[in-house]
C-alpha cells in the first residue's frame, strides 16, 4: 500500500504551497519517560498502579494505526519489533512505521534522574540493521522486515566541544544510514543546559539547523524536521529560508486542548508542514477522536476553537468523562491567542 507519507513528502517539494500536512503520534516515550511514559491510570487500580502498562500503550498504537488518520507511527525498536516485524501491523497501511533511531540523555526524564540538567549527550541502544531487521544479521534477501525510516535527535547547547561531538555523531548515523538505505527526520531541541545561553534561542536552533545541514548532500538530508514551535516569526524565518527544510513542530506538554490544536493550526498558518505529537494526543481522554480532530484541522476543515467544542461533544455523546470543563479546556496556557 502506497504510504501517505511518501506522498505528501514528494508533493511538497513539488510546491512548498500545498495544504499536505504530516501529523505524527509519537508513543517512543518509553525511551525517555520510563514507567510513567504510558501515561496515568485513571482505572480503578490506580492507587496501586499510577501508571498504565506498556501493553496498554501498544494496544493504543494500533488503534490509532488501523484508524489510518496519522503519516506516521513513531515508536522505540522493541515495540517496533513487535508490530512491524511480528505482527506486520503496518503491511496493509497507509501509516509509515518509524523508530527513535538514537538516544539522548537530556530526554531521560523519567522521575528517578536529572539527566535533564547536564548538557544533552547522543548514544545509540539499537543498531540501523536492528531497527531495520530486528536483528544485526542481516536476511540473505536484505528485505526490510521493520522500519526504514527513523527519528535522529541533537541537542546543541552552545558549547564547541559537546556541540562538535553532536554534529560529529550525527555525521557517523548519516554515512551508515545512506549505505543501507535508511531514512531519517531530523529532531532539535531547545538548549537543555547551555554553557552560554543565547540571547536569542529561536534563532540559535535555527542556524545551528540550517549550519548543520548545509554541509549534507541530498542523498543523506532528513525528510523532515521536528523542532520546538516558537512562535511565527521563528517559523516563518525557517520556512523562508529553503523550502525543501519541510519544518515541522513537537508536542510537548499536554496542556489544554485548545493548546494543541491551536498550536497545530498556528504552525501550519506559517510554514511549518508536519507535526508530531506525543503527550498531547497519549493524554487526551479519547485518543481516536482527537487525532481524528487533529486531521481536520491540519487538512484546513476546521477551526481550532471550533474543534474544541467538536472535540468535547464527541465525549459527552461517548459518555467519557473530560479532565477539564469545556470553559477550560478552551483556555490557552501555552499559545497566546491572536
Amino acid at each position: 500500500m502506497h504510504k501517505s507519507l511518501d506522498n505528501k513528502i514528494q508533493r511538497i517539494l513539488q510546491d512548498s504551497s500545498v495544504e499536505d500536512f504530516i501529523i505524527a503520534d509519537a508513543k517512543d516515550a518509553d525511551m525517555g519517560l520510563g514507567l510513567a511514559a504510558p501515561g496515568v491510570n485513571l482505572g480503578d487500580d490506580r492507587d496501586r498502579h499510577p501508571f498504565r502498562s506498556l501493553a496498554s500503550y501498544r494496544e493504543s498504537m494500533r488503534q490509532i494505526t488501523k484508524q489510518g488518520l496519522v503519516d506516521i507511527m513513531l515508536v522505540s525498536a522493541s515495540t517496533s519489533e513487535i508490530l512491524t516485524i511480528q505482527e506486520r501491523l503496518f503491511e496493509d497501511s497507509s501509516v509509515t512505521p518509524a523508530v527513535r533511531a538514537n538516544d539522548t540523555t537530556d530526554i531521560w526524564l523519567g522521575e528517578s534522574g536529572d539527566y535533564k540538567n547536564h548538557p544533552s549527550l547522543c548514544f545509540n541502544s539499537a543498531t540501523i540493521q536492528q531497527i531495520m531487521h530486528g536483528t544485526n544479521q542481516v536476511p540473505p534477501d536484505d528485505k526490510v522486515a521493520g522500519a526504514d525510516l527513523g527519528l535522529y535527535s541533537i541537542t546543541f547547547n552552545n558549547d564547541p566541544e559537546i556541540d562538535r561531538e553532536a554534529v560529529a555523531t550525527y555525521a557517523e548515523f548519516r554515512l551508515e544510514a545512506e549505505q543501507v538505505g535508511f531514512r531519517h527526520f531530523l529532531e532539535v531541541f531547545t538548549p537543555n543546559a547551555p554553557t552560554c545561553e543565547p540571547d536569542d534561542i529561536p534563532r540559535f536552533v535555527n542556524d545551528s539547523i540550517v549550519r548543520t545541514l548545509a554541509g549534507v548532500p541530498s542523498s543523506a538530508r532528513p525528510l523532515f524536521l521536528k523542532m520546538p514551535y516558537y512562535g511565527p516569526a521563528a517559523m516563518e524565518q525557517l520556512a523562508y529560508y529553503d523550502p525543501n527544510l519541510i519544518p515541522g513542530i513537537l508536542g510537548g506538554p499536554s496542556g489544554t486542548t485548545h493548546d494543541a490544536f491551536r498550536m497545530l493550526w498556528e504552525a501550519k498558518r506559517y510554514g511549518a508542514r508536519a507535526a508530531l505529537f506525543g503527550r498531547k494526543i497519549n493524554n487526551a481522554e479519547a485518543q481516536l477522536a482527537f487525532v481524528e480532530i487533529l486531521r481536520a484541522l491540519a487538512d484546513g476543515n476546521i477551526l481550532p476553537e471550533q474543534a474544541v467544542r467538536e472535540y468535547h461533544g464527541r465525549l459527552q455523546a461517548a459518555h467519557i468523562a473530560p479532565h477539564r470543563s469545556l470553559e477550560d479546556d478552551l483556555e490557552l496556557t501555552q499559545l497566546e491567542a491572536g
